[in-house]
């Protein structure tokens, strides 16, 4: 099978030649210096490409990398507008700093940005209409982007995976308002927690809507990230859930189903296990990371449950196996989740998140090298 063929049978509960493999994008990528080490590794003289203001600090893997390592995908975004200013020194904490368009502030640790300022944490319901808000129609956003997308759609047989471009509208909330604010604005102030969801959804759905148009017809995945999980458990009660997030959800999968055809494609990290039956009740078609150390998200018990509903993508832990494993023990667990998760397809296999900047180059290979050498025996046993 060539890749696109790949991850369409995959997709559809189709057992492919072998599980699909992912590396790229926002929430299956790698962190630069991870990146950097393994293009050192391989010996070539290749950049680190970077956007400076990317939170997380991925590479943008060169395309001979992702051919070396046998990855079936390529990843495509919609642009972001820079916000007000460039990057520079924040002058109360000291770290370098940008403020993105939503107005939230960032700031350098040494590896990474975390937010610090919030532009809502402050307001009240009346404040949201003087908002700067960002608009979703802005024609930076289209940048080449049919270009880029139709390049690969009809010069390759690779898949093409549209990714999120920035938290969801639960993260968007918490990322604008704080994270405990928001938290107790749900409990505590429905009016004004209800109001600035509709603003974001409605700027979500504006997103979309402009995106899809532009590279629906070429698309295999689409992307929509929102972290309702962590290592233990939920983040947002269910009930909080079915209330405020359920049917914002559902308008935006709604929207995304009648754009593409496309199969929808959710990152939480964490552990969603209780919200899993709500997702796929509102239209959801791929669970992403299937992180195996958080409560509930091991991949047998998933594919158990809601494989002939759902398509798992990840699975393979880069808190503790990857970065800090042997070779021998992630090549064994790579074979074990494609054995356990792929069987009649429904599995494309990555890290489950980022891989992490102190990953070693030799971790990295041993789950590449070991899952495009995969055979559909190998899951089917």
């Amino acid at each position: 099978m060539n890749p696109r063929e790949r991850v369409t049978a995959a997709l559809s509960h189709e057992e492919p030649d072998r599980p699909p493999i992912d590396l790229g994008g926002t929430v299956s990528g790698i962190h630069n210096e991870a990146y950097t080490s393994l293009v050192r590794h391989l010996g070539l003289g290749l950049p680190t490409l970077i956007d400076p203001r990317d939170v997380q600090q991925l590479a943008r893997p060169d395309d001979s990398v992702l051919e070396r390592l046998g990855v079936d995908f390529r990843h495509t975004a919609l642009r972001t507008v820079p916000g007000p200013g460039g990057v520079g020194v924040d002058p109360t904490s000291g770290r370098m700093s940008f403020v993105d368009e939503w107005g939230v502030k960032w700031g350098r640790n040494p590896h990474y940005y975390d937010m610090i300022d919030h532009p809502l944490m402050n307001a009240k319901v009346d404040d949201l209409d003087n908002f700067p808000w960002p608009d979703p129609c802005d024609p930076r956003r289209l940048d080449r982007l049919r270009e880029e997308v139709r390049r690969v759609h009809n010069e390759t047989e690779l898949a093409l995976q549209a990714d999120a471009f920035y938290g969801g509208i639960y993260e968007c909330a918490w990322w604008m308002r704080g994270f405990e604010t928001f938290t107790v604005d749900m409990y505590r102030r429905p009016e004004f927690t209800e109001a600035l969801l509709d603003r974001i959804l409605d700027l979500y759905l504006g997103f979309y809507d402009t995106y899809l148009d532009e590279v629906g017809p070429y698309l295999q995945v689409v992307d929509y990230n929102d972290d309702i999980g962590m290592q233990t458990g939920p983040l947002i009660s269910p009930v909080m859930f079915r209330r405020y997030l359920k049917p914002r959800y559902k308008r935006i999968f709604d929207l995304i189903h009648s754009k593409t055809r496309a199969k929808l494609f959710l990152h939480s990290c964490g552990s969603c296990y209780p919200f899993i039956p709500d997702l796929i009740e509102i239209g959801l078609d791929v669970l992403n990371p299937v992180q195996p150390l958080a409560a509930n998200m091991e991949i047998g018990g998933l594919k158990r449950e809601f494989g002939d509903r759902l398509t798992f993508h990840g699975g393979i832990d880069i808190q503790r196996l990857v970065p800090y494993g042997t070779p021998a023990e992630i090549e064994s667990e790579v074979r074990r989740v494609a054995k356990v998760g792929g069987a009649g397809g429904g599995l494309i296999l990555a890290g489950a998140h980022n891989i992490q900047g102190d990953t070693p180059p030799q971790n990295v290979l041993a789950i590449y090298e070991t899952a495009k050498h995969l055979k559909r025996r190998d899951a089917a046993l």
